[in-house]
Formats: C-alpha cells, sequence, structure tokens
C-alpha cells in the first residue's frame, strides 16, 4: 500500500465537445492553464490535443502545440507532457454506403501525425496501436504508418505511450517491441476502455489486456463516459495507473458536469488515498516511467 499512482489528466481531446460544453478548453491559454490546475491538484501527467481556437474543432496546427506546450512549460517545469498523435488517423463515412470520405475526415501522413513530436520533443507523446470501428467514424492506423511514425518519435528521443483499445493492439505493439522498432527498457502501455467499439470497460477486460502485457511494462487504464471513475477504482487493484480528464468524460457524477479538469484528478485522487495509495510526484512519475 501507499504505492504511488500515476495520475494522467487528458485535458481536452479532439471531438465534439466545445460547442455544447462551456467547461471544454479550446485556446492554447485555456488548454494550458486547465493543464497546469490539473498538475496543481494532483496529475504528474497532462496529455494534450489543440484545438483550432476559432472554431474549436480538432486541430494538428504546430504552432497551437507549441504555444500550449510552451505555456504549460513555462508554468509548470516539472509537469510531464504528453502531447498526442490521434489526430490525423480519422474516416469519416455517410449513411449511403459510399466508399468517399466525408470532407471532414481528418486523415493525414505518418510524418504529418508526428510533426510537433519532432519540432517540439516533450516527455512522451501517444501513439495509437491499431485500428478501430467507432461510432460515426474509422479510426485508422494502418501498422506501417504506426510503425513509421514510432521510428520518428524513438529518433527524436521521446517516450511513447502505448495506446490499446483491444488485445490485437497489444499483439501489434509487442512486435514492435521484439523488432526493436521501439526500443524502451520499460514500455508505458495505456488501456483504453469503453471506446466504442474496442474492448468494453470492465473488470474481466482490464484484467485480461493486463495479463497480455510484457513483463517490464508500466500501465495504466481509463473508462470513457459513465465507466471513469469505476475503471480509476479498478486499475488501482490490478496494480495499475490511471487517467481522468474532460476528453474521456464530462460529468463529475450523474448529471453534475464537472467545472474543470482539476475537479476529476481530486475525485481520482481521492479515490486513490481511499484505498490506501497516493499520487505520484513528477519526479516519481519519471522514475517510474524511466523517463
Amino acid at each position: 500500500m501507499n504505492r504511488p499512482v500515476i495520475v494522467t489528466c487528458a485535458v481536452t481531446g479532439g471531438g465534439d465537445t466545445a460547442d455544447k460544453y462551456d467547461v471544454v478548453p479550446v485556446t492554447p491559454q485555456e488548454i494550458a492553464s486547465s493543464a497546469v490546475e490539473a498538475a496543481a491538484a494532483g496529475a504528474a501527467v497532462v496529455h494534450i490535443h489543440v484545438r483550432d481556437p476559432e472554431t474549436g474543432r480538432r486541430s494538428m496546427a504546430l504552432d497551437h502545440y507549441r504555444e500550449t506546450f510552451e505555456r504549460i512549460k513555462a508554468e509548470d517545469p516539472d509537469v510531464i507532457v504528453n502531447l498526442s498523435t490521434g489526430a490525423g488517423g480519422q474516416l469519416i463515412f455517410d449513411d449511403s454506403g459510399s466508399t468517399e470520405p466525408d470532407p471532414d475526415s481528418l486523415f493525414c501522413t505518418a510524418q504529418e501525425r508526428v510533426q510537433h513530436i519532432t519540432a517540439l520533443k516533450p516527455d512522451i507523446c501517444s501513439l495509437d496501436m491499431g485500428s478501430l470501428n467507432r461510432r460515426f467514424d474509422l479510426f485508422v492506423n494502418l501498422p506501417q504508418h504506426v510503425e513509421l511514425m514510432a521510428k520518428a518519435i524513438m529518433e527524436a528521443g521521446v517516450k511513447p505511450e502505448l495506446e490499446v483499445f483491444d488485445s490485437g493492439h497489444i499483439a501489434m505493439t509487442r512486435s514492435l517491441l521484439d523488432r526493436g522498432v521501439i526500443v524502451d527498457e520499460r514500455p508505458f502501455f495505456q488501456i483504453v476502455l469503453g471506446a466504442a467499439w474496442g474492448a468494453e470497460a470492465t473488470t474481466a477486460a482490464m484484467q485480461h489486456l493486463s495479463s497480455l502485457l510484457p513483463a517490464n511494462a508500466v500501465w495504466a487504464a481509463f473508462g470513457i463516459s459513465r465507466a471513469h471513475f469505476p475503471m480509476v477504482a479498478q486499475a488501482l487493484l490490478l496494480g495499475g495507473h490511471v487517467r481522468v480528464g474532460i476528453e474521456d468524460n464530462l460529468y463529475l457524477e450523474k448529471g453534475v458536469v464537472t467545472p474543470s479538469n482539476a475537479a476529476l484528478v481530486e475525485k481520482a485522487v481521492s479515490i486513490i488515498e481511499i484505498l490506501g495509495d497516493r499520487p505520484a510526484t513528477p519526479a516519481e512519475a519519471r522514475e517510474i516511467l524511466a523517463l
């Protein structure tokens, strides 16, 4: 007991939420401020997407990433910054059966998806380890694209956070580790539960997926929406670390929209402490992750 548990806060995401919920941070200043508040509440890691300040929609603009990253580091040099590479893998199709992607799709080259990583060299960046059928789109992470992204991330000296949505994603990740495409003495897996149509947010799913990881892996898990806090508790009981944040869940409790990312972190910290552990400091997180 009294284990230091890494809390990651996923600050904004790229979903179509900004025009529906005022609490979603949009501008680089808003995202950075929310990240710093989350860190003060107990998050050792902040996971960052960026948005177009004018529209609130997802963005891949290097300038937005640079401003957000620099603002966070200026206000809190210790917090571990994890920049997303998830944008650029979305294909949207209408209901007509057409094979032509919707113009709102955002599907880019592997090089474009990691341009901000090679330029800014954050502590960590996410790397999605497989494709997924979702409710309204296809999240495409082709093996050859993932491999190209992984190589660029390795060359930049950045630690990949290996995001897995199902067991096949873990198998593909292990292949990259075995072949030396990803070289990491302590690979960091993030298990995503409750995303349509990936692994369900259940104890059995988390236990199964965590059992498939390499022996030297560090892992965290999170649940989407109503599974958010139950999966915090479950990850703790199975020996993992945790993630919360507005990207994954907008509610502090049933019917109550969270006032901030910090409030979600504070609730996660309370669960951690009730179960006899404590939130890791950024320094402890760096040691756990071998940064």
